[in-house]
């Protein structure tokens, strides 16, 4: 029992490993190829950027729902979005601070609330039909539509934490040189379009491995599939999430990191479990309903303190860790 034990836990390190190999592939290559065909920065990023980094939680959650197992399933997504707000938006604002601005607070806080309280409705009667599946996918388009129509970068212009516009620095262009595109090769084109479906590949192999693992480390511990999904499973697949964050502020730029935060977590709740669902219905244990006010309440909280002077301070980065951390104790205990 302890070597099985001890050798699921090695599977599911590496296929954490595995996912985060896969993502950072993904995302570059499906990156460029976007580029290639034209499309703008902004659009990359609300779309292939944000899919990509949540693709981990994607293949994680359909390959556990497609094998009975619900509670994983839905216990990562809902963990990887209290990590997201409470272990890496905490830990951030902790740390160096968090500035945001006023549209993100105003529209992205308030669908992170809405998508979260969304969650809970569907999640209530303790199982996730197809016809609530697709209500989560129409709620996702509806969002999306909404990022296309009011953009940020035409509206506003981000603060910095000296309180300047970020778009007063000088910033260094390549307008009279031109830039070398490494798709402009067509066998780099080909390399690129290899890549990318090897990356898409790693992620599902790596999502299959880590359920099979994580199921195996549960009947070992002795702890429920629901714990280990929100935690272990959780913070696997919210890797992505963590080095594009953990990037965004070390560049200063608090509003991107989290931006990209809450926007992964309105993602996860309406596209990934959208996605699962609507593919095989769930059924899951109560635990869930608990967790899920618990993180109704942090996202709240969360949007409120975000709104304070447009900014998370040190005490209230903090106070999101703690609470977090208190969830996880009381799910363990």
């Amino acid at each position: 029992m302890i070597d099985g034990g001890l050798v699921a836990l090695v599977t599911l390190a590496l296929s954490i490993v595995v996912l985060w190999i896969g993502a950072e592939v993904f995302v570059s290559h499906a990156a460029r190829v976007a580029r290639r065909f034209g499309l703008s920065e902004l659009v990359v990023g609300l779309t292939v950027v944000a899919m990509g980094t949540s693709a981990p939680e994607a293949a994680v959650s359909v390959d556990a729902a497609l094998a009975g197992n619900g509670d994983i399933a839905v216990a990562n997504v809902v963990g990887s979005n209290l990590f997201n707000i409470g272990i890496v938006l905490g830990g951030i604002a902790a740390i160096v601070g968090v500035r945001s601005s006023a549209r993100m607070v105003r529209r992205d806080g308030t669908a992170m609330v809405l998508s979260t309280l969304l969650l809970l409705a569907v999640l209530w009667d303790l199982r996730v039909t197809r016809l609530e599946g697709v209500a989560l996918l129409v709620a996702f388009v509806g969002y999306i539509a909404i990022l296309f129509v009011r953009p940020d970068e035409l509206e506003e212009d981000p603060i910095n934490e000296r309180g300047e516009g970020l778009m007063d620095e000088p910033v260094e262009d390549s307008t009279d040189e031109p830039v070398e595109d490494p798709m402009d090769e067509r066998g780099a084109t080909w390399r690129t379009a290899l890549l990318l479906v090897g990356g898409l590949g790693t992620i599902v192999v790596g999502a299959h491995f880590l359920v099979e693992s994580a199921v195996a480390v549960a009947e070992s511990a002795g702890l429920s599939e629901w714990v280990i999904g929100e935690t272990i499973v959780a913070v696997g697949t919210s890797t992505p999430e963590i080095v594009a964050s953990v990037a965004a502020a070390r560049k200063g730029m608090g509003d991107i990191s989290a931006g990209n935060l809450i926007g992964s977590n309105v993602f996860n709740a309406l596209f990934v479990l959208g996605v699962t669902s609507t593919l095989t219905p769930i059924a899951i244990a109560a635990t869930a309903i608990g967790t899920t006010v618990w993180l109704l309440g942090l996202s709240v909280l969360t949007a409120l303190l975000l709104g304070t002077d447009r900014k998370l301070g040190r005490l209230e980065g903090a106070t999101l860790m703690a609470i977090n951390l208190g969830r996880w104790i009381l799910d363990v205990v």
